[in-house]
């Protein structure tokens, strides 16, 4: 179950009125990045906002107009609130969820707020069935205080086993807690030894390390080791009966350092079934060091920029195009300048002007475009501009000798448009003579210069379909009758025309704007990347 749309209307919380767009495909895990009091708990609340008023999550007293409207408006209902699902609107898919007896997992949530200082369970007690959600924080601003209820869950499960199937401790202690121990060891330097006993005034859990003597109790943990702990215990027991829901984490990074918090994310991915969906409010390093290597494929980022009007004007809010820059501007959020950090691990140079200007953007019309197509789907390289053909071998060979140095792991390539014969025609034989007797790292474009891919007829059709034009095939197909070697450099009028643009337009940004619409299907695209990144 995926949430592919949601909109927030008259005033919820910080939003004047907002609605987020993810697409007929859903990705598997939405993350909200932004800085704090950006509305990234608000998005989350009003979700739980809308279920709350069929059937509550959580034991803590539910929030009124107070909280849940802008303006403190009177009967301020859930009603401000819409989500449609990939299947259905909300209450559809509420209704298929109770002919099967399970009307309040269509949501999990977990509050930023998990503090659990002691964990000392005293007298045994009935638990309600877990499908109930009957337990933990209702809203982003209560504390979720799951471990005890869930340290009772695990303590039943385990006995229960044991008595059915007549087993000894050990075996019932390897099926029950074999898999949450696996969850844990690839996040923490430790593991479950013991569920305790409340009979013997040992209601706890017990755990061991490598290069500790003895066991010790969940109280002895660090406050980042205990929200590990709680975090995977409660998606371990979870894991049966939320099969198809939306899980709802805000900031479960909290009191975790960098390292163990990609660990933490990568598992609560694991844990969290194939037909589930994951949003999390994050601004954490290695949450988005996570997203950015590892979960790249199954991530949507929803950036919650500072500088957008949200409480007073209408936003739709997209997922972001994940290039470098963009991965920079959210890499900033978690800390003020991580540079450093995300420097690209390729850098191609291109022909182009070599200064940048002066707030030390890219000048150069290639690298541009050339950022503006890859950036996605090759979000570490980074296209850079160094003048003509022979500026660019003295830079690159500069750049080479320097920067490998210093950071061992990155690549340095050279691009070249194929008119690199001082005006003379060259063809595609002249072309593979280049690349054999060039260093491996020389690359050279099949066609004639970066236009010949930009007008390409399959770029054009794309753009006048996006903006109702009508492109004449006819009268393109007159002009451009060698795609790959004809000199269009200079075409730009002509192509205007063909698009059916009948005003002026500035052709530098003109082009720049083509090269949003070549996407990774298409047969210049392909053929781009096998110039640059195969070196064909």
């Amino acid at each position: 179950m995926k949430v592919k749309k949601l909109k927030l209307k008259n005033g919820y919380k910080r939003f004047h009125e907002l609605t987020i767009e993810l697409g007929d495909k859903p990705k598997r895990i939405i993350a909200l990045v932004g800085s704090n009091g950006c509305g990234k708990s608000s998005v989350i609340d009003s979700m739980l906002f809308l279920n709350n008023s069929w059937g509550k999550i959580g034991n803590k007293r539910g929030k009124d107009h107070n909280y849940h409207s802008m303006n403190q408006t009177q009967n301020y209902d859930s009603s401000n609130v819409s989500i449609e699902f990939e299947n259905g609107d909300f209450q559809k898919i509420k209704e298929d969820k109770n002919k099967l007896g399970k009307h309040n997992t269509m949501f999990s949530f977990r509050s930023p707020y998990r503090y659990n200082n002691n964990l000392k369970v005293k007298e045994s007690k009935a638990t309600s069935d877990i499908t109930l959600n009957s337990y933990g924080a209702t809203a982003s601003s209560d504390l979720d205080d799951k471990m005890e209820e869930n340290y009772r869950r695990l303590y039943i499960k385990y006995n229960d086993y044991l008595n059915k199937q007549d087993c000894t401790p050990s075996q019932a202690k390897h099926k029950i807690i074999g898999d949450l121990n696996k969850s844990l060891q690839n996040c923490l330097d430790l593991e479950v030894s013991s569920i305790g006993s409340i009979e013997s005034n040992e209601g706890t859990l017990y755990f061991i390390k490598k290069d500790h003597p003895n066991r010790f109790e969940f109280n002895v943990l660090s406050s980042g080791e205990k929200e590990v702990v709680d975090i995977l215990l409660d998606l371990y027991l979870r894991q049966e009966e939320y099969n198809d829901t939306v899980f709802l984490l805000d900031e479960p990074e909290l009191h975790i350092n960098t390292a163990i918090q990609k660990k933490l994310l990568l598992e609560i991915n694991n844990l969290i079934g194939t037909n589930c969906q994951i949003w999390i409010a994050t601004h954490s390093i290695g949450f988005l060091r996570a997203l950015q290597e590892d979960l790249k494929d199954d991530c949507d980022i929803l950036h919650f920029q500072s500088n957008i009007n949200w409480a007073s004007t209408p936003q739709v809010l997209k997922p972001i195009k994940k290039s470098l820059k963009k991965w920079t501007e959210i890499f900033e959020t978690a800390l003020d300048d991580l540079t450093g950090l995300i420097s690209p691990r390729r850098i191609i140079y291109c022909e182009g002007l070599d200064k940048p200007s002066s707030n030390g953007l890219e000048k150069g019309f290639d690298a541009k475009v050339f950022n503006n197509i890859f950036g996605e789907q090759y979000h570490d390289t980074l296209f850079i501009s160094s003048g003509g053909n022979t500026e660019l071998d003295q830079r690159s060979e500069i750049a080479l000798a320097l920067l490998t140095k210093v950071f061992s792991d990155i690549e340095i390539l050279v691009f070249k448009d194929r008119d690199v014969s001082s005006g003379k025609l060259n063809d595609e034989n002249d072309r593979q003579i280049y690349l054999q007797n060039n260093p491996i790292f020389h690359r050279i474009m099949k066609r004639w210069e970066i236009e010949n891919y930009l007008y390409d007829k399959e770029v054009l059709k794309s753009y006048c379909l996006a903006n109702s034009l009508t492109f004449n095939e006819t009268e393109y197909d007159k002009f451009v009758t060698d795609i790959v070697n004809q000199n269009l450099k200079d075409a730009t009028g002509r192509i205007k025309n063909y698009c059916g643009i009948t005003t002026s337009i500035n052709a530098e940004r003109f082009k720049i704007t083509l090269s949003d619409f070549i996407t990774s299907d298409m047969n210049v695209y392909k053929e781009l990347e096998q110039c640059i990144f195969e070196r064909k």
